[in-house]
């Protein structure tokens, strides 16, 4: 079924392109360009690149640019649960409970906005979700697939070994700016050609029974983007190699074929959900929990610009000339906002002006998020309603634990209905109608998870469950690992207490730099 709808968006494209071509008599295929650039074939420095293609690597430069903002987003690094602060420490559309719905997985201590891809191994040495505190990350290596151009020769050195490795085993080996994402993520370094460097993007095109050389041009241009720009998942052992990045994609793109994807593929033994695939268990509700991570491509291919043969490279990577005649596709990769006129948008929207573009986006986007935060707190509210009726001590149901298993159960995918939108970086522009629909549907299956977790306790916890969520739960404005170690923290919210402080510890990374002295080896 995947395939065919895949073909069916290659159909779209190859059926525009024709259209296009038969308004002009004289038109031919255009040719892609070949080139020999005489660098080594493992060449993964960046900089070495920008000797070869100097303007390419000029706007390449430019993604190290951190303090353009659109309305709904940008690049300064802002603490995505902060409403309250300005720039570049919080901002307004931001989403207070987020630290409340991660609560007992590292996302709830830092989840920033995302910098330039040039900032890509910086960023991840320094958030606080790899444990800066201790000689293990406490993540695998895999963390470090979409983060540089190094992973071809840590497959080629460790093969499937590599993806259990600890994280912090590998932060002194690479140079966070000329190894960070950059040319050799989708090029070839001898000829330039566009090259799937990610292992699960091949396993993925593999597994459909297709080859690399035969996908067309177009397709390719979004699969590039479409190696990072996901959703997946780290494998478990019972599946095959430990910890490897899958695409969940066997079902199809959208959320409810993904989540039908979880429903197998995990080892977990909590009754009612045996042989699910979780991330982690909320320590409030006890509900095995699946993080989104960024589904931009799966939102974007059955979109209207994906279906029409879109690429995402026709809007982020605009034809642009420099030098006053060569044309080349900017590598500042950003949102097209960003450009006041839009050009990238009216390539295509000719008729349109850029004031009346971005006011169609903005539109769009407002509706999306107003939607989305609806969606964050019904998902807080299910998670409260849980851990209420789990406490109950009156009287029950003969059904309590069906019940349970069942509030569970819905808000579990009211969450990852709302983080399927939440963690896409569009703010649902890549689709509105998929952004609006799930939006609609995990606020269907939240209160869902409400209204059984009131039914457990035979109505007894309606009315307190009827208070405005944010007197109900408060949102959790600081938490981190450093305050982990301080007793005192856990106590100033009532859903600190179901966590352990950390021991202290002192800092053992800086980056890639160490900042005390490692350990002998026996």
């Amino acid at each position: 079924m995947l395939k065919k709808k895949l073909s069916a968006v290659a159909g779209v494209i190859v059926l525009g392109a024709a259209v296009a071509l038969t308004g002009c008599s004289d038109a031919v295929e255009p040719m892609t360009p070949t080139f020999k650039t005489n660098l080594d074939k493992k060449e993964i420095r960046n900089s070495e690149f920008g000797k070869v293609f100097p303007l390419h690597y000029q706007t390449y430069l430019r993604n190290n640019e951190d303090k353009i903002m659109t309305e709904y987003g940008g690049s300064v690094p802002y603490d995505k649960h902060d409403n309250v602060n300005p720039l570049p420490k919080g901002y307004k559309h931001a989403q207070p409970y987020l630290k409340n719905l991660w609560l007992g997985y590292a996302f709830s201590f830092e989840y920033r906005a995302a910098r330039g891809h040039t900032y890509a191994l910086e960023d991840i040495m320094n958030i606080d979700r790899i444990n800066r505190y201790s000689e293990k990350g406490g993540l695998p290596s895999t963390c470090w697939n979409c983060k540089t151009t190094m992973m071809p020769q840590f497959i080629e050195k460790y093969g499937d070994d590599f993806w259990k490795k600890d994280f912090n085993e590998f932060r002194q080996a690479m140079d966070v700016k000329d190894h960070a994402i950059g040319c050799t993520n989708c090029h070839e370094a001898e000829t330039m050609e566009l090259q799937p460097y990610s292992e699960p993007l091949q396993d993925f095109i593999k597994a459909q029974g297709r080859e690399w050389k035969d996908i067309p041009r177009n397709e390719k241009r979004a699969l590039m983007c479409g190696q990072c720009h996901v959703e997946y998942y780290f494998q478990k052992p019972e599946f095959g190699a430990a910890q490897r990045p899958v695409f969940p994609w066997t079902e199809g793109f959208d959320p409810e074929n993904i989540y039908t994807y979880y429903k197998g593929h995990g080892n977990s033994k909590i009754k009612g959900f045996e042989g699910q695939f979780y991330d982690w268990i909320h320590p409030v509700s006890k509900t095995p929990m699946l993080k989104a991570q960024h589904p931009e491509y799966e939102t974007w291919v059955n979109g209207p610009h994906g279906s029409a043969g879109v690429s995402c490279a026709d809007c982020h990577m605009p034809y642009k000339r420099l030098d006053g005649k060569k044309k080349i596709s900017d590598h500042q990769w950003m949102s097209p906002l960003k450009d006041a006129n839009l050009n990238a948008c009216r390539q295509c929207h000719t008729d349109k002006t850029p004031e009346y573009l971005k006011e169609r986006v903005v539109n769009t986007q407002e509706k999306v998020f107003s939607q989305l935060l609806i969606a964050q707190d019904i998902s807080v509210r299910a998670h409260e309603a849980i851990r209420r009726a789990s406490e109950f001590t009156g009287p029950k149901p003969a059904n309590y634990e069906d019940l349970m298993i069942e509030a569970r159960e819905w808000c579990r995918k009211g969450q990852f209905f709302w983080d399927y939108v939440s963690a896409e970086n569009s703010v649902g522009f890549h689709n509105p109608t998929k952004a609006l629909d799930t939006l609609a549907k995990s606020q269907q299956y939240s209160q869902k998870s409400v209204e059984a977790a009131i039914s457990a306790t035979n109505y007894a916890i309606a009315k307190e469950m009827d208070r405005d969520i944010k007197e109900l739960v408060p949102p959790i404005k600081e938490h981190s690992r450093e305050l982990m170690m301080d007793p005192a923290h856990l106590q100033t919210h009532e859903w600190f207490k179901y966590l352990k402080p950390f021991p202290k510890s002192e800092k053992v990374w800086e980056g890639n730099k160490r900042l005390v002295p490692e350990p002998a080896k026996s």
